[in-house]
């Protein structure tokens, strides 16, 4: 008997590749899994990795009407020749697409989950359209997923849709962390110690690292403005940006790209498959975006027992416990971001007690097999329980049972 069809779909494959990693793979054991994204050749590595089947569909992460359009036909014209079970989608763009074409294709099944809401960092005319877009795409899903508890409280708060038809997994996070992957010393001494010669990385220096996009709303331009102020003190500091700018869509102002350029003490290594070997190295994560919905880098820095200094938002502020595994800022505040950076440097007792909580917060809360169990517990209930019925022309969708979907 053929397997049910589940498709994940995201707009670029590093969601599959970095958010999503292993999960496919999981459920592919459940379901016959199909991979839908843009960017043929990382997304034939990213279904080839988690050994599922792949559609390539090309999905841009700007507003342009007319590639929309033509993503949509073809996501169409692809759910009506698949038929499957649950499509679920992930990220703003994938989102809308996803659960328009999966309407019209009558996917019983449409679930989409809410990692991150650019929205809120917008204002007026671009924030209204977003939250159109937004509120579309729930009325569109059989249910929606929130990666933290702070996601729910600004949706429904906000009335994107209503409190039951949204839910948070476990304790959040849209797939949890490989606490055996992410795990201190996974690197042997003599390879830690090259790539630290390579970066200029010298006995005694004391080293924060960010790993995410090198961008404006990821804090970046705070970031190397406190740091820069730092180095002006002391040489035994090192900054590593593991990462890729993004000029076109968020670019760093000037004043950080001249920092960059002239300050040799902040260390660029641009993307990196593997981040492991860049925690191991360092002695803090520092993560001060400006929005979040739940940060897998703190995780994974945590599993490999790094305190953590981050912003306090959703998602951050339900992974660090200020003053217990990590600090937390106010967001878009140099001035923090100096204090706390300087704070975890020299108070080496703080240090410690912050390093000594970080991986023992991550594996009992986070782990990965957990998280994705829950994802497939909520597949499964909702196969067995759901139906379709026709009203006013609307497929909806109804519960066979009453069921408390929100903690």
């Amino acid at each position: 008997m053929p397997r049910k069809k589940l498709i994940r779909i995201t707009t670029i494959p590093m969601t599959l590749d970095k958010i999503l990693d292993g999960q496919l793979s999981f459920m592919n054991n459940h379901y016959e899994v199909i991979a839908v994204s843009s960017e043929k050749d990382y997304l034939i590595k990213c279904a080839e990795n988690e050994g599922v089947r792949y559609k390539h569909i090309e999905m841009t992460r700007k507003i342009t009407p007319l590639k929309d359009f033509i993503s949509l036909v073809n996501l169409v014209i692809f759910l009506i020749k698949e038929k499957p079970l649950i499509v679920h989608s992930h990220t703003p763009k994938a989102g809308i697409l996803a659960m328009v074409a999966s309407r019209i294709a009558n996917v019983p099944i449409r679930i989409h989950t809410v990692g991150g809401l650019p929205l809120m960092e917008e204002t007026s005319g671009k924030k209204k359209l977003l939250e159109s877009i937004e509120k579309f795409t729930y009325s569109l899903s059989t249910i929606v997923f929130t990666n933290s508890r702070g996601l729910y409280n600004h949706i429904t708060e906000n009335k994107y849709t209503s409190s039951s038809k949204i839910k948070v997994i476990g304790n959040g996070s849209s797939n949890g962390v490989d606490i055996n992957y992410f795990s201190p010393t996974q690197g042997s001494e003599n390879e830690l110690k090259k790539l630290k010669e390579s970066l200029g990385i010298f006995e005694g220096d004391f080293t924060f690292v960010f790993v995410g996009r090198v961008v404006s709303d990821k804090g970046i331009n705070e970031l190397v403005e406190a740091f820069d102020k730092l180095t002006l003190c002391t040489k035994k500091l090192k900054l590593i940006l593991v990462g890729e700018q993004e000029s076109d869509l968020d670019p760093l102002n000037r004043t950080t790209l001249g920092i960059l350029k002239k300050n040799k003490q902040i260390i660029e290594v641009g993307f990196q498959k593997d981040i492991r070997p860049y925690l191991e190295i360092s002695n803090v994560l520092v993560l001060p975006s400006y929005r979040e919905g739940f940060p897998n880098v703190i995780m994974q820095a945590g599993a490999m027992g790094l305190p953590v200094i981050a912003t306090d938002i959703n998602g951050c502020n339900e992974i660090i416990e200020h003053g217990v595994n990590g600090i937390l800022i106010r967001k878009k505040n140099t001035a923090e971001i100096e204090i706390a950076l300087l704070m975890l440097k020299n108070n080496e007792k703080l240090y410690e007690k912050l390093r000594s909580n970080a991986r023992k917060m991550i594996v009992t809360r986070f782990e990965r097999k957990k998280i994705c169990e829950n994802i497939l517990d909520e597949y499964k209930w909702m196969e067995k329980n759901h139906m379709t019925i026709k009203h006013k022309e609307h497929f909806i969708y109804v519960k066979a049972e009453q069921r408390v979907v929100s903690e």
